[in-house]
């Protein structure tokens, strides 16, 4: 295993579309979504334990979350566990990470990944995975994995491609031409049928030199704030440091920030069964169903006439549905949300209306 390999887990997002069973005191990657005995953030950090060493993998969260990740993963170290005081979206995070990493082994290859990503085929991704760290670790390259559509879909940003020369023998090697944001049916039904566009995965591969550089050119104020701290990380210092630097650092996306801008962009083709499970119906997808394609865990559930709906209820409570068809019924705590599966989209401004006539508490 290569020693210089590091994994940089980003797991300090609220998850709202998965209200109400994500909440802003424990959101989606610290719960078990899909039944498997571990919550997502277990689940992304043993699947880099096969690709990099353990004590190469780091997370970053809220400074909220910092007692949820060390009961998760016990195995990591305070070092390991970077909490961010406030957030600033993907690119500080991401700084942040580098920067700590970089005082201990320059000669770092990165790779970013989000805690709540849902891989079907997880030798597959490993693979792929290893792939790409060998591809950027003598280029000054930043690589994204592309992950083939197999469907018009709106909720993912797509990755452009570059049908070229090859970059290296692999054909699954392109260079990036566009990224998009995530597009109206009408624009992804083009993108799909064009062959050209791949789902933006959010997932990147770098070295360590790559990212800095990429950095110092595309965000040099963010850089410039955080290599001030040079001599403070991995110190008692530190904490102070980076609660003035994330007071005073832009809030942007590391794909808006960089990779959108930078020119050594490339893509690796990808098709290793993957979701961000970022909303309930990428839930309902990689989810068992029953006879009448219902996602229905549990015993205590009679239902009758109900279709192509997602239930998420309590174990312990009994429940009967009747005459649904294409809908989302969960309840988390003192909450019960029914909605349309079309219409889920939605969801973000119910917590919006909820907080505004509820307040904190239901949020």
């Amino acid at each position: 295993m290569n020693r210089d390999y590091y994994c940089i887990i980003m797991a300090g997002g609220v998850g709202s579309r998965f209200w109400p069973l994500s909440r802003t005191n424990k959101p989606k990657q610290f719960l078990d979504i899909l039944g498997t005995g571990k919550t997502l953030l277990q689940t992304t950090h043993d699947r880099f334990k096969a690709i990099c060493p353990s004590e190469n993998i780091y997370v970053v969260t809220n400074a909220t979350y910092g007692d949820i990740v060390k009961e998760q993963l016990p195995g990591l170290s305070d070092e390991q566990i970077l909490l961010e005081p406030m957030r600033k979206n993907t690119a500080p995070c991401i700084a942040y990470a580098a920067f700590k990493i970089q005082k201990k082994n320059p000669d770092a290859i990165l790779v970013v990944a989000p805690s709540d990503h849902f891989i079907l085929k997880e030798e597959e991704f490993q693979r792929t995975i290893l792939e790409g760290l060998e591809f950027v670790k003598d280029r000054d390259a930043l690589l994204t994995l592309g992950i083939q559509p197999d469907r018009p879909e709106t909720g993912y940003g797509y990755i452009q491609i570059n049908n070229g020369n090859l970059v290296t023998k692999n054909p699954d090697l392109k260079k990036v031409k566009t990224f998009t944001e995530k597009p109206d049916y009408e624009l992804a039904k083009v993108f799909f049928e064009s062959g050209e566009f791949y789902w933006n995965s959010g997932l990147f591969i770098g070295s360590l030199e790559s990212f800095m550089k990429a950095f110092k050119i595309y965000l040099p104020e963010m850089y410039s704030l955080f290599v001030e701290g040079n001599d403070i990380y991995n110190t008692k210092s530190e904490k102070e440091f980076i609660f003035n630097t994330y007071s005073n650092a832009k809030s942007i996306s590391i794909d808006y920030g960089i990779m959108e801008k930078a020119e050594n962009v490339y893509v690796l083709c990808s098709d290793f069964g993957w979701s961000d499970l970022g909303t309930w119906s990428s839930l309902f997808e990689h989810s068992g169903k029953d006879e009448n394609n219902n996602v229905r865990p549990g015993e205590n559930i009679l239902d009758y006439d109900v279709k192509n709906s997602i239930i998420k209820v309590p174990g312990d409570k009994l429940v009967v549905l009747q005459g649904l068809e294409d809908y989302i019924v969960v309840e988390s705590d003192d909450i019960l949300l029914i909605c349309r599966r079309k219409d889920e989209q939605k969801i973000k401004q119910f917590v919006h209306d909820v907080q505004i006539r509820k307040g904190e508490d239901y949020i």
